[in-house]
């Protein structure tokens, strides 16, 4: 999304990857078909825009759930999940687990690209 995706899983464990990520620890509820995590901070002005774009696309496409976590709250999923600066969005398919990621105000149609790859 947006070309300025990290690479790899960063400092996610082996096994959680396997797993995927669950209500519990995402705070929230997983959409049928995937779900769009969103790491946000309390100062950040592209977490509001964020926010919004996600928002949007999780109205608009079925079975698509938006969660926000605050970053600062949940340092240790931050540090499991190598999160490394906000807004940071995971695209998480149906079973939790992340299929793609990028760092940074996504564009609307970057998001609903890398849907196309969890669901």
């Amino acid at each position: 999304m947006n070309g300025r995706d990290d690479a790899g899983t960063g400092g996610r464990e082996a096994g959680r990857n396997a797993a995927g990520l669950d209500e519990t620890e995402l705070g929230g509820p997983l959409g049928e078909r995937a779900t769009l995590v969103q790491f946000s901070s309390a100062f950040c002005a592209p977490c509001r825009a964020t926010r919004r774009v996600l928002g949007e696309v999780a109205a608009m496409v079925p079975g698509v759930a938006h969660v926000e976590i605050d970053a600062e709250a949940r340092l240790d999923l931050v540090r499991a999940l190598g999160v490394l600066k906000t807004p940071t969005v995971l695209v998480l398919d149906a079973h939790g687990r992340e299929v793609r990621r990028a760092a940074g105000q996504p564009r609307k149609a970057d998001v609903i690209a890398a849907l196309g790859e969890a669901v």
